[in-house]
């Protein structure tokens, strides 16, 4: 064609360059087809005919004219017609084979369809786009075992068989969380630092109708004032220099249908309580930097080593949410006061010590439990692994004697022993029994002989309080009046 004969007006250019578009793809494409706007295939190229044996048709005409879906399975063109929305790379798969295919609506003047342009661009990817099929693999794999993690760290940890312990103190704990896993009340559960807090609420969540959804945790204390209300109800796309664009869900968020347990709950801010007290009762939080509100499900349990009506009465910790969050209160009791206990603890954590560390396991001679059961133990369980754990590695024997101890625990004196005599020790349970003795006579004596108060001192029942005073070991002479 000479210069002079090519047109000039942008129309015609349009029209010249769309033909030789199409001239080109469909030269250079391993396949193609168009339908019309009642999806019938109307005509397919001489390279898309090499797929018809494959897909059942002898003759070109039995093809064309028909159906789309009823030729080609698993095709998406009827999707494109309808929406009108290109899919510009995707995978069929067919008794054909397995194509990259792309799939292109067509428009006519006024915008309106008029039918879809399908191409074959890849025949046998699994060799012509290895690379890229191998690299989209490995990213699907990394991303399916990042949503595992994701989920195995939202599912709780513990169950109430968890809490390792048959004295009266731990079975009354363990009652009062079942009473509590029944309910979807807020839990508040009290305690010193250590004393298992954090796994009985897990074991709360795992026993509730909530199981199946996310269990979330936050530690208060861990988490920089700033960040706190970020972290609790997230932030809005945008909502300030450096946020994300697609903005971040918060803690209520995530745990929407499950659980949100708020450790160390006597560290929050005031600040933030009045936002606090607001998603606990309205069950909606608002993201940081967003004016929509959005509703949530979860419910709360909550922690605290510190006296929070202390905190109330000097008006470092609002009233309200306190009354908010102390429906059911469960004190987790010291382990100074479940010295029974002291030797199963001691093996469980043992075991889980051996399995973390590779270390072999370890046994407690009785001597050690003696030891061990002189100790006040104000970090309690925590402080209880820790000095098992560095007891175990500071020695090859398999078996802990009391020498094994004192080197971690200092404040305990030495058994002394005589060269070939046995250490004077006596046996642990006379040991506990005059622990137990003991801690009861202080708490009537601290109580004016109240036995009602004395037993919500101890942490125990008062029905388990009776029994023990209805031995006659509490009736020596020089003791509390018990009458």
């Amino acid at each position: 064609m000479k210069e002079s004969e090519l047109p000039r007006d942008a129309a015609s250019v349009l029209k010249l360059a769309a033909r030789s578009m199409f001239d080109l793809f469909s030269s250079m494409s391993e396949g193609m087809m168009l339908v019309d706007r009642a999806g019938r295939v109307v005509w397919i190229n001489d390279q898309y005919k090499r797929f018809l044996p494959a897909l059942g048709f002898a003759r070109e005409e039995d093809f064309v004219g028909r159906p789309v879906e009823e030729v080609v399975p698993n095709t998406l063109m009827r999707h494109v017609l309808e929406t009108g929305k290109p899919i510009l790379i995707d995978l069929l798969t067919n008794k054909a084979g397995t194509f990259v295919v792309s799939r292109i609506p067509l428009r006519d003047e006024a915008g309106g369809i008029i039918g879809v342009l399908g191409m074959v661009l890849f025949d046998h990817p699994e060799t012509t786009l290895q690379p890229l099929i191998a690299k989209f693999a490995r990213l699907q794999t990394d991303l399916d075992d990042a949503r595992r993690q994701l989920a195995a760290e939202r599912r709780t940890k513990y169950t109430l068989a968890s809490f390792i312990g048959s004295s009266p103190a731990a079975l009354e704990v363990k009652r009062q969380a079942r009473r509590a896993a029944q309910t979807g009340s807020t839990v508040l559960l009290l305690g010193e630092t250590g004393t298992g807090k954090e796994l009985l609420a897990h074991a709360i969540h795992a026993s509730s109708a909530r199981a199946a959804h996310p269990f979330v945790s936050v530690n208060l204390a861990a988490v920089p004032e700033t960040l706190l209300e970020a972290e609790f109800f997230g932030v809005a796309p945008g909502a300030y220099t450096g946020a994300d664009r697609k903005g971040r869900e918060g803690k209520f968020k995530l745990a929407d249908g499950g659980t949100l347990f708020l450790d160390e709950v006597g560290d929050m801010p005031p600040a933030l309580q009045a936002k606090l007290l607001r998603a606990l009762q309205e069950q909606e939080i608002e993201p940081l930097g967003s004016n929509k509100v959005i509703k949530v499900d979860v419910r709360v349990l909550a922690a605290t080593s510190r006296d929070l009506k202390t905190m109330v009465a000097e008006g470092r910790f609002r009233e309200d949410l306190f009354y908010r969050l102390n429906v059911l209160p469960v004190r987790v009791p010291p382990l100074r006061e479940r010295l029974a206990d002291l030797e199963a603890l001691a093996e469980s954590l043992l075991e889980s010590i051996a399995q973390r560390t590779g270390m072999p396991q370890r046994e407690l001679a009785p001597s050690a439990l003696a030891v061990l059961a002189a100790h006040a133990w104000p970090g309690n369980i925590r402080e209880l692994r820790n000095v098992l754990e560095q007891a175990a590695m500071l020695t090859d024997n398999g078996r802990l004697g009391a020498e094994d101890f004192t080197r971690v625990l200092p404040a305990v004196a030495p058994v002394r022993t005589e060269p070939g005599a046995t250490p004077h020790l006596r046996p642990l349970p006379q040991l506990i029994a005059e622990l137990e003795r003991s801690s009861i006579q202080s708490a009537l004596a601290a109580t004016g002989g109240n036995k009602v108060s004395a037993a919500k001192l101890l942490g125990i029942s008062r029905a388990t309080l009776y029994e023990k005073l209805g031995r006659n070991e509490y009736h020596d002479k020089g003791q509390v009046p018990l009458g």
